[in-house]
């Protein structure tokens, strides 16, 4: 015979103090139950009273109770105990709670899709003894429960309808989707798990790459920082001892006119004295010879007249040592221009430097940042060719058929139409050009022919000059008379061009509500590089 078996609430065996299982059960005289030490607790601090009450029905009693322990309670409470879930098995934060139990929730193990209830690990033994001849489908507890049925038939999601891409119940599948292609859940799941895998790794993948980028982008920040510090650093040791060496040039220069200052002054010195002798010599003479043009005797005059034939002797004054020495004026002069010279020199070598790939030569990205650059250049009246007119204070160069009155002059372009700017490139420089008609948009050497038709002289046409050529239906690029077809692109009456010499950069832009990149070229430029045009119609400096 099948032993019997009756379920009671654990929730029946708390006390109602502690809030936890009874610990030494103790019944008092109006058959509440508490641990022992919670009772003798509450009854101690009603002592003063000597009126002693139930926590929950307050009924009160006198004397005070006898506590005598409860055994039957006691081992009930025992054997609930080994069933009962541990304390960490109360429902915390992020737990899913156990639908059955009262008061404190404990936390659910399994939820069942049937039921559509979850249950702690004592109520879902419950569970699974009462369904014991018709097991129910559970799963894991989840808060999802809801999400897992079929909100229309209240059956579980068990299929998986391919056609629409959508979970479906049992029923949904004879009715709604009867024809669609579909699979069990569990099998949609192994698929897509398989593809999850896949895009799992190679997400780890593009990650380890990605990490393995980042570690070289920190390693070539940081190679790159000891190297600009140590740059710095050898920069700064290096100037010091040029700074000191000029000091010491100072010096030595400083030192060298003060032994000069010191040795002309010296000699000027001895020779004042000698002057001053001799002047005091002439004049004792002068008065002696004054003194003897007065005597009447005629005989003494001649006599005395004989020592004054000899003439005193004179100071060398030609070679004065204020003279022949070293010229100060001369001297500040050399001094000024090797300032000068030296502010060049460091100058262009400093330009050549940071034109190297020691540092990055930033292109600008926008108009905004081109415009910081921004250069105004003039139209150099000596260079234009007679058959292009200067307007608008030298900014707008037309192509006409009358020839100009300009007068002749070794610059002038006597054969192709072109003219040069006055203003040579000047570091990071940018510009911009409206053009109609045909025009050709240079830079150039200044050294580049002007004289008859040839080759040497025509811009593009040479290794002396680089330009774009301006169009009304397409661009070109021509240098040493090679030409480059461009794209094809809108056409923009207006053009920016941007030159960074250093960087050997020549980028020409195409100007209108974006600014879009013609052509660039890289070039060592090797000497300073002027604007210039060649125009079949007219060009204006913006």
């Amino acid at each position: 015979m099948a032993e019997a078996r009756i379920f009671v609430d654990q929730n029946e065996f708390m006390c109602s103090v502690c809030l936890d299982l009874l610990k030494d059960p103790v019944a008092i005289h109006c058959g509440h139950s508490y641990c022992k030490g919670c009772i003798t607790d509450h009854w101690d601090h009603e002592e003063e009273k000597k009126v002693y009450s139930c926590p929950q029905c307050r009924e009160t009693f006198r004397p005070r109770p006898a506590l005598a322990k409860n055994t039957i309670l006691a081992e009930m409470v025992e054997k609930l105990k080994k069933t009962r879930p541990a304390a960490d098995c109360y429902a915390g934060a992020g737990d899913v709670q156990c639908d059955v139990c009262i008061g404190r929730k404990y936390k659910a193990i399994k939820s069942c899709l049937v039921c559509l209830d979850s249950y702690c690990r004592t109520h879902f033994e419950r569970h699974e003894e009462f369904h014991s001849r018709k097991p129910h489908k559970v799963i894991d507890a989840t808060e999802r429960l809801q999400d897992m049925i079929c909100h229309k038939h209240e059956k579980h999601l068990e299929m998986y309808c391919i056609a629409d891409q959508q979970y479906i119940c049992v029923i949904c599948k004879e009715y709604e989707h009867k024809n669609h292609k579909t699979a069990s859940a569990a099998a949609e799941r192994t698929e897509k798990q398989k593809r999850a895998e896949e895009m799992q790794m190679k997400l780890q993948q593009r990650a380890l790459q990605r990490q393995k980028d980042l570690q070289r982008l920190r390693d070539a920040v940081e190679t790159r920082k000891r190297s600009a510090q140590t740059a710095v650093e050898d920069t700064e040791k290096i100037f010091t001892e040029l700074i000191r060496s000029i000091e010491r040039r100072c010096s030595e220069l400083t030192q060298m006119i003060r032994d000069q200052q010191k040795t002309a002054v010296s000699e000027a010195e001895g020779l004042m004295e000698r002057l001053e002798q001799e002047i005091d010599s002439l004049r004792r003479r002068d008065a002696e010879l004054e003194q003897l043009s007065h005597t009447q005797d005629d005989i003494h005059f001649l006599q005395r007249f004989q020592s004054f034939s000899a003439p005193p002797e004179s100071t060398d004054f030609q070679n004065s040592p204020l003279g022949s020495q070293f010229s100060f004026v001369g001297l500040r002069e050399s001094v000024r221009q090797l300032k000068v010279n030296l502010e060049d020199f460091c100058k262009e070598e400093v330009k050549k430097i940071t034109g190297r790939d020691t540092f990055t030569n930033m292109v600008p990205k926008t108009r905004n940042d081109f415009l910081q650059y921004f250069h105004t250049f003039t139209l150099d009246p000596n260079t234009v060719n007679k058959y292009l007119c200067l307007s608008e204070n030298k900014r707008v160069i037309t192509d006409i058929d009358t020839v100009q009155s300009y007068p002749d002059h070794p610059d002038r372009f006597d054969e192709w139409q072109q003219v040069l700017c006055r203003e040579s490139v000047r570091g990071h420089c940018y510009w911009e050009i409206e053009w109609s008609g045909k025009v050709l948009i240079s830079v150039s050497y200044k050294s580049i022919s002007r004289k008859g038709g040839g080759n040497d002289c025509g811009f593009g046409h040479n290794d002396q000059s680089w330009a774009l050529i301006c169009s009304p239906d397409r661009y070109s690029f021509r240098h040493n008379k090679t030409d480059t077809d461009l794209p094809e692109r809108t056409i923009s009456s207006k053009v920016g061009v941007y030159v960074d010499p250093s960087a050997g950069t020549l980028s020409f832009y195409s100007i209108s509500d974006t600014m879009s990149l013609i052509h660039t070229v890289q070039n060592t430029f090797s000497q300073p590089l002027y604007p210039g045009f060649g125009v079949y119609g007219s060009v204006k400096l913006c």
